[in-house]
């Protein structure tokens, strides 16, 4: 076969991208109630979706080196393959255990696929030319997702307000269509992805399995030297928290409002879709939140207004009221994303960038974890409402976290030369960068584009979706 030319390499990035997003839109709406549907309490749903972000703290570093070892596309392979296993389980489970066993091998999927199809577009662009630009490229693939996690979404709405087809239930529908389109997009990654170079063998994957407790150790030194460092990444964990309510919690407060759980799903697909564009909004407006304010003081300021869209999810009556106060959720979302990774990106430079965003990425796992286990908990003894109270205030609390890299920027503005342009501290107005969905360079904290779902300032758009 020919050499691919750069517009070939991203064509088939792209194509590989959307279609590795779309299950995920197909089955936000549905996981929940689904879940709920076959009998699991919301306790226990709490505690399977735990597994998920367990699996992914425990691989992530480990794992980090396979592309290399073994080639991008055998890695990705691997793990569309174990994807396409949890959907099929996912369809057909109705156990507890079974249920935390599709969390699990979840888990193993996004460890995983965090990373060689990026490095594999990267690395074919410049073997294509060397001189070729390749950030655009990673540019659109967050459009893509976008794009194509809110069809997906729409395309589930529409299938539960369809209603069952023969023995299989509304809420099963969307996961068998997603199911099945994992398997196209399997075969479709088996024909477009084509290895540049040769892999580097067992040796590298040793060397990547080693380094993971050094890197671990650098970055948390790291931390322990900087207040500022340490305070960003501590915001993970209640942000990770937090963010339990409007992944896990909001289709059950809608179901409760609504009355039904598949009018509310068939709700779910078209708000999930929306809720895409205007976190896609909320991080256009950055730029004038930079300006206006600065990152560090709009970052503090964005938490407790997501703490205060939470309240309104909780409280509110009415599913447009729920709704409402659920798409405000995400445009802050959407809009903190990138102001808190600019803020890391500043405090840390050379080597130890990667692990340290890679830290506040692996911070929101344990977060929502506890969040899944305790507010879920809360919702079955009290209802979903109280423990969304709880939700939005474990987010708002974080925003003084954000005052050490405001006193460090502030300490920083007056050492700028005269003439030498505005500060680029923690709390000037420099640009920020903006979030990309999972996979794209290193993870990255809630959500992400923890848009819809999203993972916690990270880039994944969807922590929690099958």
């Amino acid at each position: 076969m020919s050499a691919l030319t750069v517009r070939q390499v991203r064509f088939r990035y792209l194509t590989l991208y959307g279609l590795r997003w779309l299950p995920t839109g197909l089955t936000i709406p549905v996981m929940i109630l689904l879940m709920q549907e076959r009998g699991l309490t919301l306790s226990q749903i709490g505690l399977v979706s735990t597994a998920q972000g367990l699996v992914v703290l425990a691989l992530e570093l480990p794992t980090g080196g396979l592309a290399d070892a073994l080639g991008s596309r055998v890695v990705l392979v691997t793990a569309w393959a174990v994807s396409l296993l949890s959907l099929g389980l996912f369809a057909v489970a109705d156990s507890f255990a079974l249920f935390f066993l599709v969390w699990a091998l979840q888990g193993v999927y996004r460890a995983l696929d965090s990373g060689p199809l990026d490095s594999w577009y990267v690395e074919s662009t410049l073997a294509a030319d060397r001189d070729a630009d390749y950030e655009p490229g990673l540019g659109f693939a967050g459009t893509v997702a976008g794009l194509t996690i809110a069809a997906g979404a729409l395309l589930s709405g529409g299938l539960i307000a369809f209603g069952p087809v023969g023995p299989v239930s509304a809420l099963t529908v969307p996961v068998l269509v997603a199911a099945a389109l994992q398997a196209v997009a399997l075969v479709v990654l088996l024909v477009l992805l084509v290895e540049t170079g040769p892999a580097r063998g067992g040796r590298a994957l040793r060397a990547s399995v080693v380094a993971a407790p050094r890197m671990v150790g650098q970055a948390v030194g790291l931390l322990r030297r900087s207040r500022v460092l340490l305070a960003l990444v501590s915001v993970e964990l209640f942000w990770g928290f937090g963010m339990v309510t409007f992944e896990s919690l909001l289709p059950i407060r809608l179901a409760d409002v609504v009355g039904d759980p598949e009018r509310a799903a068939a709700l779910l697909g078209p708000a999930n879709s929306a809720a895409w564009l205007v976190s896609a909004a909320g991080a256009a407006a950055t730029p004038l939140l930079l300006r206006w304010l600065g990152a560090a003081p709009a970052a503090g300021l964005l938490r407790i207004l997501q703490g205060v869209t939470v309240l309104g999810m909780g409280l509110l009556a009415g599913p447009a009221g729920v709704l409402v106060a659920y798409l405000a959720c995400y445009a802050v979302h959407g809009a903190s994303n990138p102001l808190h990774l600019g803020l890391l990106h500043r405090q840390v430079d050379g080597p130890y960038r990667t692990s340290v965003i890679s830290l506040n990425s692996m911070m929101g796992q344990p977060g929502f974890a506890l969040g899944a286990v305790l507010l879920t908990a809360l919702a079955d003894r009290s209802g979903v409402g109280p423990a969304m109270v709880v939700g939005a205030v474990a987010l708002a609390v974080a925003a003084p976290l954000y005052l050490p890299a405001w006193w460090a920027g502030r300490r920083a503005a007056p050492a700028t030369p005269a003439g030498a342009g505005p500060a680029t501290g923690p709390a000037g107005p420099g640009p920020g960068p903006g979030a990309e969905p999972a996979g794209a360079a290193a993870g990255t904290g809630p959500a992400g584009g923890v848009p819809p779902g999203g993972a916690a300032a990270s880039a994944e758009p969807h922590r929690a979706a099958p």
